[in-house]
């Protein structure tokens, strides 16, 4: 019953019945209400159909829109990168969280959710259980953020330029900042998409500073499907014979994206809340308070705009 309940969800989720909100929201209720059967395969799953989701959602997007919001968002990028790792380091060390878990929770919100724990664990040294407790903290909390951020923009009245680029700085992890940009519309998809690409990037500098810090020697991976999603903005741009492919392949990376929620939702069970505790997430919750509220208030005071 369970495994016809799991492959339910990825059908309809695939088949665009689901979108990704409501995948989300299945996955979730999935996860919290039964025994998952393939709680490791869905985790590997899900990583490369995000990564190649994007890829595809590349053909839907003009390059030099891609470039001028990348560039434009770089600066900010920077600065919140810069405050998002040190105020959380601030929290972590005020509220006794254990040194690892609160750096990689501060390192997740920072840059680029799940992907930027598993990418700065490895050089960090960490363990299974801070692994844990890290990414269960930002899975829970970029859940949320799916739902809440499009009531939030609405209600606020947000452009869809300011909702991608608040999205884009506040949202956790690429999934959600698409599928929030997605719901809101076409162009809140292409700036959220671009500044949060351009943001997890930040991984490999600071993946490097570490590594030389803890001298771990950890070999650093690249997100190299970036360099593809480029690719793939290059194509739909330049290579006009090819275009009666591109709007099959986009629409290709959003029913992608949906799946990917799904099987992001079913990770998250009960025993992923308890294990996070309480001291990693206060620490989480107030970063990401803080965080998203500073710029949102920078984007809505034309402080940050593109």
């Amino acid at each position: 019953m369970t495994k016809n309940l799991f492959f339910a969800g990825i059908i309809l989720a695939a088949a665009g019945i689901l979108s990704p909100p409501l995948a989300l929201a299945a996955g979730l209720a999935y996860g919290l209400l039964v025994v998952h059967p393939y709680h490791l395969d869905a985790h590997r799953l899900s990583k490369f159909l995000l990564q190649a989701s994007v890829v595809c959602l590349g053909f839907g997007m003009n390059l030099g829109q891609v470039v001028k919001v990348g560039s434009s968002g770089a600066l900010y990028t920077f600065f919140g990168i810069a405050f998002a790792l040190s105020f959380g380091l601030l929290l972590g060390l005020l509220l006794k969280v254990n040194r690892i878990q609160s750096f990689l929770i501060s390192a997740g919100t920072a840059i680029c959710g799940g992907s930027a724990i598993a990418a700065l664990g490895p050089v960090t040294n960490a363990g299974e259980e801070e692994m844990a407790v890290s990414m269960g903290t930002v899975f829970v909390l970029n859940s949320v953020a799916l739902f809440l951020f499009p009531v939030i923009g609405t209600a606020l009245h947000l452009s869809q330029t300011q909702f991608g680029l608040w999205a884009a700085l506040a949202i956790h992890d690429t999934s959600s900042v698409v599928g929030a940009a997605a719901k809101y519309g076409a162009v809140a998809l292409t700036v959220g998409t671009t500044v949060k690409l351009a943001r997890a990037l930040w991984i490999v500098p600071v993946a490097l500073g570490v590594a030389a810090i803890h001298k771990t020697g950890s070999r650093v991976k690249l997100p190299w499907f970036i360099l593809l999603f480029v690719i793939a903005a290059v194509m739909n741009s330049y290579v006009p014979w090819l275009h009666f492919a591109y709007p099959g392949l986009a629409r290709l990376g959003k029913l992608g994206l949906a799946v990917t929620l799904f099987l992001i939702g079913t990770g998250i069970t009960k025993r992923t809340i308890r294990q996070v505790g309480a001291r990693p997430m206060i620490q989480g919750v107030v970063l990401w308070i803080v965080t998203a509220s500073l710029s949102l208030w920078a984007i809505v005071h034309g402080w940050i705009h593109l």
